[in-house]
């Protein structure tokens, strides 16, 4: 049942201490007391569910990086952030939810309740921590909730990332050792934890591999450390949990089934946590209007991504003689599965339809039209869509399992037929093979222009680019992208051009082969006749081409953006923050706020 949207809307309403997005937000009098309050598992439990508000909400199913793409460009795309005011990912309050928990704890006299509670709060903390150790690099360890009467504690410097790691293991080993076993699509548990700890410790064991440039702090692990934590509990989630793939639909549609299925619990086989979402409550999303919309953005997957995809039989499409010409019907023949499961291709149809639907430029600048988490065509309207977003899944940790060991120089062919291979099998693709891959790295994923990756290197090179390949297309359109080229120091990928589909020239195009044009372009003043949907003239500011008459779209044509090495891998300190410290949090490098204490 879809209970936990509707407690969360009730608490929402009706609870004091919520929603505070202020570090020193103080409880109205005129509310409950946490002195009074916390003292049983139901007082718990409602409280609790405060934290879930963690958990990003409707952008789960959005990504703007170099393989989506919509119609602005964000500021880390451009190079073009500033140091904000306040604000800006700064923001301490759902810390402050997970400590109060933890502070009051005592007010509940059953032992068992106050461990279970203080298990979830604790991974609610490394939730919080993982976020700002992303975006900011190092950042102050609190671990109680703290007030305006707090100088001290509000005026401390920044701890080392060591430090922050150190105390995130500790709090994540607590919640595994004492979260509920028991699966559960919309609660955290034992596994969720698991999950957690594999999903921070890949980050940080490649961050450092590549981002040497740091000082970690007194006493730091290496890379490799954590590389191998993040294989061995990995590992021991994959052994013990219980969680696989999910296969219903067979190689043509379970991948697909996976993200338009309404309700997580039928999909528990490979869920182990989901945002819920139902439209009897009123809480709905806006996968389905983002994507079939006009003003929503007009999301779509960029030709780099679509390239990447390799052939049904295993070889690489850009191996293929004229690839980069191709036109869209050909180029989405004998694909990897997966490809179809995720874009519009020729054949497709919207769920509870048989009408083929082709992509549509209207709503999607690339042609390359997003097809995950789009349900049937009665849920288009805005806030229309109640669809439950994965937040975590099981074929995220066998990614992150074969990612490390191949980091770390540890991997085998056995590792990665118990993993990257098990997703593989899902769509009916032939193995990756590690000794094949080492052997003959692709070009197409080193490849400069295409903005490919400049800095992996060593025997296991070929491999990892294999593994970052099936990570860009298993997890693709699933928020995992900005951070992956954050942690792989590969922000100059963001400098190069972002296109689309390739078009020779002016003419009518077929883009679903139903016999029915749905594209026309043009380079006459006037529009010839045509019953096209869409219809552009080519060179103007809607429909740009890399040639100039032909090429690929390339909607973003002499924008140039720029990223700075020295300084964009981590976000600036808002500078009133740093100001109301007297300057005790320092500015991350490469960022100059002016101030001087």
């Amino acid at each position: 049942m879809k209970k936990i949207a509707y407690i969360l809307i009730c608490l929402l309403a009706g609870f004091a201490f919520t929603s505070c997005d202020d570090l020193l937000d103080a409880v109205p009098r005129d509310r409950m007391s946490p002195e009074t309050f916390f003292k049983n598992e139901d007082e718990l439990h409602a409280f609790s569910m405060n934290l879930y508000t963690m958990f990003p909400a409707g952008g789960l199913f959005m990504e703007d990086a170099d393989t989506y793409i919509q119609m602005g460009l964000t500021d880390e795309l451009k190079g073009t952030r500033q140091i904000e005011p306040s604000g800006n990912g700064w923001s301490w309050g759902n810390l402050r939810n997970a400590n109060t928990i933890l502070e009051y704890l005592p007010n509940c006299s059953d032992v068992q309740t106050r461990t279970k509670y203080e298990a979830l709060a604790k991974f609610f903390r490394v939730y919080f921590y993982f976020d700002k150790v992303k975006r900011f690099g190092d950042v102050p360890w609190y671990d109680k909730p703290v007030g305006s009467a707090d100088t001290e504690l509000l005026n401390r410097p920044r701890d080392p990332r060591e430090f922050i790691m150190g105390k995130m293991i500790e709090d994540i080993d607590f919640a595994i050792e004492n979260l509920p076993s028991t699966k559960s699509a919309y609660e955290v548990t034992k596994w969720t934890a698991m999950a957690l700890k594999s999903r921070f410790l890949l980050f940080e064991g490649t961050f450092r591999k590549y981002h040497t440039e740091f000082d970690y702090g007194a006493g730091a692990h290496d890379a490799k450390w954590y590389l191998d934590e993040c294989a061995k509990v990995s590992e021991e989630f994959m052994a013990s949990s219980g969680y696989t793939v999910h296969t219903d639909g067979g190689a043509k549609k379970a991948y697909y089934n996976l993200f338009t299925t309404l309700n997580a619990t039928d999909l528990m086989d490979e869920v182990i946590l989901a945002r819920d979402y139902n439209a009897a409550y009123n809480v709905a999303h806006n996968s389905n209007n983002t994507m079939n919309s006009a003003t929503m953005g007009r999301h779509g997957m960029t030709r780099k991504l679509v390239a990447s995809y390799l052939m049904a039989d295993g070889s690489r499409f850009t191996d293929q003689p004229g690839w980069e010409t191709m036109d869209f019907v050909t180029e989405t023949q004998n694909r990897d599965p997966r490809l179809a499961q995720s874009i519009r291709t020729p054949g497709y149809t919207r769920l509870g339809d048989t009408a083929p639907c082709a992509p549509n430029f209207l709503h999607c600048m690339t042609g390359y039209h997003p097809a995950k988490y789009v349900i049937g065509t009665d849920k288009d309207v805005y806030n229309g869509c109640d669809i439950d977003l994965i937040i975590f899944r099981a074929g995220e940790i066998l990614l992150n399992f074969a990612e490390a060991k191949a980091e770390a120089g540890t991997l085998t062919q056995a590792d990665l037929d118990k993993s990257v291979n098990k997703l593989r099998d899902r769509v009916g693709m032939p193995h990756l093979d590690m000794a094949a891959a080492n052997s003959n790295p692709d070009p197409f994923l080193t490849n400069a222009e295409w903005g490919g990756y400049q800095n992996v290197s060593g025997s296991n090179k070929g491999v990892i680019l294999e593994i970052r390949r099936e990570r860009a297309i298993e997890l693709c359109q699933e928020g995992h992208r900005y951070y992956d080229i954050m942690r792989w120091k590969e922000g100059k990928i963001f400098e190069k051009q972002y296109y689309g589909m390739y078009f020779p020239g002016p003419g009518e195009y077929d883009l679903n082969q139903d016999g029915l044009p749905d594209v026309l372009l043009y380079t006459s003043d006037k529009a010839p006749s045509s019953t096209a949907p869409a219809q552009y003239k080519i060179g103007s500011a809607d429909f740009l081409l890399s040639n100039g008459e032909s090429g690929n779209v390339n909607p973003f044509k002499g924008l140039a953006c720029h990223w700075n090495e020295n300084r964009d891998y981590l976000y600036p300190i808002p500078y009133n923050e740093r100001s109301l410290t007297g300057g005790a949090l320092s500015q991350n490098p490469g960022w100059d706020d002016g101030l001087t204490f």
